[in-house]
């Protein structure tokens, strides 16, 4: 378990529980995009919380303030690949902080935290996506050094 110091405040860092999934949810759920693609039916939820807990590859974070009420999530995954020399990934999904601790500079060190948690494990880049409509998110991800370098394509299966 990790602390993180910010704006005068403590905030634990911890690997989430299937009991903190439905304010994980209630965190993704918050935002413009996030109230049209999640819902309320917890067993979907929980079926992937399992899948991802039991990946040693796979860290999903809830992050808690000192009344223990979660104030961010993160969702990093490592990835192998054979390019860069055969490289390890950061995978960075699901950043969400909580409307009473946005602007504190929580984001920013929860970010820095999950670097220093992938280049621990063999990481050497980190990359995420975003969607082309969160402005405020990409100004947010660029301050902390990260370049718009692909253009990503998805599918429904």
């Amino acid at each position: 378990m990790d602390t993180l110091e910010v704006a005068g405040r403590t905030f634990r860092v911890a690997r989430a529980r299937a009991v903190d999934v439905p304010a994980l949810i209630a965190l993704l759920a918050d935002d413009v995009l996030g109230r049209g693609r999640e819902n309320g039916a917890m067993e979907p939820y929980l079926r992937a919380f399992e899948q991802i807990d039991a990946d040693p590859h796979q860290l999903l974070v809830a992050v808690r303030d000192e009344d223990e009420q979660i104030a961010a999530t993160v969702q990093l995954t490592l990835l192998a690949g054979l390019s860069r020399g055969g490289a390890t990934r950061l995978q960075i999904e699901a950043v969400r902080v909580d409307a009473s601790a946005r602007g504190t500079g929580l984001g920013s060190a929860l970010l820095t935290w999950a670097h220093g948690w992938g280049r621990e494990r063999g990481a050497v880049l980190a990359q995420l996506t975003t969607d082309r409509s969160r402005a405020d998110a990409h100004r947010f991800y660029e301050r902390l050094g990260y370049e718009p370098s692909h253009v990503g394509f998805k599918r429904p299966l």
